[in-house]
């Protein structure tokens, strides 16, 4: 059945106006009236919903039962990704929503190939946080991951707590890192995971050094040294593998 997010209070047996973007992706499906869809605000659940009414730029339809239904992994994780070039932040993001991540932090590091700020940066987040919208539909989650503002990685480090709280994970992917992943608590742990990644050309070694002052631990994923689109799918699915994610 075809999933449309719809930012807005739905009930059932309402009739609603879905948005404009909503209706052209229906158009694009070919659905007509009397079709039935899925609908999602993000705040759990979805709802089946029938169409009633197709026009240009509006689409009308019934709002049927709330279906307490949900993909989430038993596990809160945020990628604090170091802002990649080219498209690969936006295939990073989009994978990542399908494996389960909570939460994006992007960040500017010293070797940062694209450096985000003003109207630019807002300009950015809108669009990947569209994107995390997109790969919900798909994948079947009902609660929208967040796409934090761009900040430089010394200033999000330093808006950290000095220590982990209870139950917190900090992980620091890194190719010199001695603690291999296999090291790893067996059971999910029941506070936020952040697992920190550099981009192109990793973090310097002053970064690495000020996340491990914040409670980080440095983990390598092995021998081979994984690109920065790669190495944070990796994680991520190895992690869903050994807590219970999949």
């Amino acid at each position: 059945m075809p999933r449309f997010f719809v930012g807005s209070s739905l009930q059932s047996d309402e009739v609603v106006t879905l948005p404009e973007e909503v209706t052209r992706h229906i158009q694009v499906l070919r659905l007509q009236r009397g079709d039935s869809i899925a609908l999602f605000n993000g705040l759990g659940g979805e709802y089946g919903a029938e169409i009633l009414e197709m026009e240009r730029r509006d689409t009308r339809v019934r709002v049927g039962q709330h279906r307490d239904t949900e993909a989430e992994p038993p596990y809160r994780l945020t990628l604090a990704q170091g802002i990649a070039g080219s498209d690969k932040m936006d295939w990073l993001i989009e994978k990542a929503v399908e494996l389960g991540a909570t939460k994006f932090a992007p960040l500017t590091t010293s070797r940062s190939v694209v450096r985000l700020s003003g109207d630019r940066a807002v300009r950015r987040q809108a669009h990947w946080q569209r994107i995390v919208q997109a790969a919900c539909e798909q994948c079947g989650r009902n609660r929208l991951p967040e796409v934090a503002p761009s900040r430089e990685i010394v200033a999000w480090l330093g808006s950290l707590p000095r220590r982990p709280g209870e139950g917190e994970l900090r992980l620091l992917l890194s190719p010199r890192a001695n603690v291999p992943f296999s090291t790893l608590p067996a059971e999910p742990p029941t506070g936020e995971v952040t697992v920190l990644i550099g981009p192109e050309g990793g973090l310097s070694p002053s970064e690495e050094a000020a996340a491990l002052d914040q409670g980080f631990i440095a983990v390598g994923l092995g021998p081979r040294v994984l690109r920065t689109e790669t190495a944070g799918i990796a994680v991520l699915a190895a992690l869903a593998a050994r807590w219970g994610g999949w």
